[in-house]
């Protein structure tokens, strides 16, 4: 027979959604949109849980989505580490013809 929950299930909280146009670097996006993907989440939910456990200092991703990540890096070409954070500049636009 199977144990009773005792633990309650956590409430769900009401939040106040925006839009944003937030830029960011483009292999980065690509590799944030897959994991969405492969989590059945959102984009813009998925950004929330990463900015929620940083603010409290945890870590956002587990063993398992830590290695999907390192795999989506692959795919993407994404070579840049947390040390490139502050060191990332824009590159320059070519003119439209």
């Amino acid at each position: 027979m199977a144990k009773p929950r005792t633990t309650p299930e956590p409430a769900h909280r009401e939040v106040e959604r925006v839009q944003t146009g937030v830029r960011m670097e483009k292999r980065i996006l690509l590799v944030l949109k897959a994991l969405a993907g492969a989590h059945d989440l959102s984009l813009g939910d998925l950004l929330e849980g990463i900015v929620l456990h940083a603010f409290e200092g945890k870590p956002a991703f587990g063993a398992d989505s830590l290695a999907k990540i390192a795999q989506l890096r692959e795919v993407y070409g994404l070579d840049l580490q947390a040390s490139d954070s502050h060191l990332l500049t824009e590159a320059k636009r070519r003119p439209a013809r």
